[in-house]
C-alpha cells in the first residue's frame, strides 16, 4: 500500500469545543436553569459591590449611599443583560460593572471643585454623583454610533483570528490582579475556596445525582456555601477580634455593613440622584474608558460565542451588540450606578466551567438581579459574602477565559515566525505596559500622563491601563502592517 503524501494528511482544527452539554438554544430543565441561573447573580455579585465599596466613601457617601449604589448597579445590569440576550448579540453574557471606568470616575471625584464642598456627606456625594452621570451619558454616545452605524463592523474585518488571540487571552489574564493578589488578605478562606471549587468542579464532576453532575454544575453555589459558613463561624468565634483593620475587611463575614443599611424594598429609578451635570473634560476622559469597554466586550464575546457552541458572532451582530452596550452605559448615567458596563469576563468563564451556555439560563439571572435589587435585605445578605471568595472563584474562571483567547491559535499557522512574532509582542507588551502603569500610579499617586489637561491625562490612563486595548492596538497594528 502507497505512503499517503504529506499534503494528503490533513489535520483539520476541531471548530467547536468538545464536551458541552447545553449549547446556546438548549435549555436545561426550568429548575436546573433556574438555579444555574442563581449561580450567575452570586457570581456577578462580586464586581457589583466590590466597585461601590471603594468609590463611594471616595466620595463623601455613607454606607447607606453604598447599598442604594450597590442596588442600582445590580437593578441596570439585570435590564443590560436582558436587552443584550434578547435584541443586542443574544449571546449569552451578562453585562455588569467595569473597572475600566475607575481612572476617569477616580480622577471626576478628585476635581478640586467638588473636593472643595464642605458638606461632605450629602452635597459632595450628590454633586460628585451627578458629575459622574453626565459623564457617562455623554460617553455612552461614541458606542451607541459606533454600534448602530456599523462603523465598528468595519473596524473588526482588521481583527484577524490572528489579532484576537491575545485580546481575548489578556481579556482573562489582564484581570490576575483580581486573582490570587485578593486571596492572599485573607488566606485562610481564599485558599480553602479555590481548593474546594478546583476540588468539585474538576476532580468530582463525574459525581451523578439522577443523571446530574450536580458537583461539577453547581460547583460555584456548593462551595461559596461551605466556605461562606466557614467564614461566618471564625467570625463569630472572635477569630479576628484583635486583627489589624484590613484583615478584618476582608476576612469578616459581618464588615459589608450592607445589610443593616439595606431597606426592605426600594425600586431604583432614573435620576435619582438628581438631574446629572455636564462638563467636557470629565466626557472625554470617560471617553476613553467607554472605548476600552468596547474592545474589552468584543473580545469577550468572541469568547462567549465559542463556549456557547455557537457560530463565531458575525460582524453586523457585533457592531449591533455595542450599540445596545451603548444604551446600557446610557441607562447607567440615567439611573446612577457609579460605572459603566461591559460584558462580564467571570460569567463568561463560568460557562465553561458548568458546560453550560444557554441563554435562558442567562435570561434567569437577569430576573434575579432586578427582583434581589429591589428586595434590599435580601440582595444585601448575599452579596455580604467577603470578596476573597469571589477572588479564589476568578482564579479559575479568568484562566478559563484566557484559554479560550489561546484556543483561537488552530485557526491561524503556528509555524510561522510572523505569525508568533504578533501574538508573542502583542501579549508581552499587553501585559506589561499596564503593569508599567500601574506601578507608576502606586507610587506617584496619579498615572504616567501628568500634564495640566486632565482630560487628557484620564484618556492615555486609562487606554494604557488595559491588558486588552493595548494588545488589541500592537497585535492589529503589527497583523495589517
Amino acid at each position: 500500500m502507497a505512503e499517503p503524501k504529506p499534503e494528503e494528511i490533513s489535520h483539520p482544527p476541531m471548530d467547536q469545543l468538545q464536551g458541552l452539554e447545553y449549547c446556546i438554544d438548549s435549555n436545561p430543565s426550568w429548575g436546573e436553569a433556574i438555579a444555574l441561573g442563581f449561580q450567575h447573580y452570586i457570581l456577578a455579585l462580586g464586581t457589583a459591590v466590590m466597585i461601590p465599596s471603594f468609590l463611594v466613601p471616595l466620595m463623601g457617601g455613607t454606607d447607606d449611599d453604598k447599598v442604594r449604589v450597590v442596588q442600582t448597579l445590580l437593578f441596570v445590569e439585570g435590564i443590560n443583560t436582558l436587552l443584550q440576550t434578547l435584541f443586542g448579540t443574544r449571546l449569552p453574557t451578562v453585562i455588569g460593572g467595569s473597572y475600566a471606568f475607575m481612572v476617569p470616575i477616580i480622577s471626576i471625584i478628585h476635581d478640586t471643585t467638588l473636593l472643595s464642598i464642605e458638606d461632605n456627606h450629602m452635597q459632595r456625594f450628590l454633586y460628585t454623583m451627578r458629575a459622574v452621570q453626565g459623564a457617562l451619558i455623554v460617553a455612552s454616545s461614541i458606542q451607541i454610533i459606533l454600534g448602530y452605524s456599523q462603523m465598528w463592523a468595519i473596524c473588526t474585518r482588521f481583527f484577524s483570528p490572528l489579532g484576537m488571540i491575545p485580546v481575548i487571552a489578556l481579556v482573562g489574564f489582564g484581570l490576575f490582579d483580581k486573582g490570587f493578589p485578593v486571596v492572599g488578605r485573607c488566606v485562610e478562606i481564599g485558599i480553602p475556596m479555590l481548593i474546594l471549587f478546583i476540588a468539585f468542579s474538576q476532580y468530582l464532576k463525574n459525581f451523578h445525582t439522577k443523571q446530574l453532575p450536580i458537583l461539577e454544575r453547581f460547583a460555584l453555589i456548593i462551595s461559596i456555601t461551605v466556605i461562606w459558613a466557614y467564614a461566618h463561624l471564625l467570625t463569630a468565634s472572635g477569630a479576628y477580634k484583635h486583627s489589624p483593620e484590613l484583615t478584618q475587611l476582608n476576612c469578616r463575614t459581618d464588615k459589608a455593613n450592607l445589610i443593616s443599611s439595606a431597606p426592605w424594598i426600594k425600586i431604583p429609578y432614573p435620576l435619582q440622584w438628581g438631574a446629572p451635570t455636564f462638563n467636557a473634560g470629565h466626557a472625554f476622559g470617560m471617553m476613553a474608558a467607554v472605548l476600552v469597554s468596547l474592545i474589552e466586550s468584543t473580545g469577550s464575546y468572541k469568547a462567549a460565542a465559542r463556549l456557547a457552541s455557537a457560530t463565531p458572532p458575525p460582524a453586523h451582530i457585533l457592531s449591533r451588540g455595542i450599540g445596545w452596550q451603548g444604551i446600557g452605559i446610557l441607562l447607567d448615567g440615567l439611573f446612577g450606578t457609579l460605572t459603566g458596563s461591559t460584558v462580564s469576563v467571570e460569567n463568561v468563564g463560568l460557562l465553561g466551567s458548568t458546560r453550560v451556555g444557554s441563554r435562558r439560563v442567562i435570561q434567569i439571572s437577569a430576573g434575579f438581579m432586578i427582583f434581589f435589587s429591589i428586595l434590599g435585605k435580601f440582595g444585601a445578605l448575599f452579596a455580604s459574602i467577603p470578596f476573597t471568595i469571589f477572588a479564589a472563584v476568578y482564579c479559575v474562571l479568568f484562566g478559563i477565559v484566557a484559554s479560550v483567547g489561546l484556543s483561537f491559535m488552530q485557526f491561524t499557522n503556528m509555524n510561522s515566525m510572523r505569525n508568533l512574532f504578533i501574538i508573542g509582542v502583542a501579549m508581552f507588551l499587553g501585559l506589561s505596559v499596564p503593569e508599567y502603569y500601574r506601578e507608576y500610579t502606586a507610587k506617584a499617586l496619579h498615572g504616567p500622563a501628568h500634564t495640566r489637561a486632565v482630560w487628557f491625562n484620564d484618556f492615555l490612563n486609562t487606554i494604557f491601563f488595559s491588558s486588552p486595548t493595548v494588545a488589541l492596538i500592537v497585535a492589529v497594528l503589527l497583523d495589517n502592517t
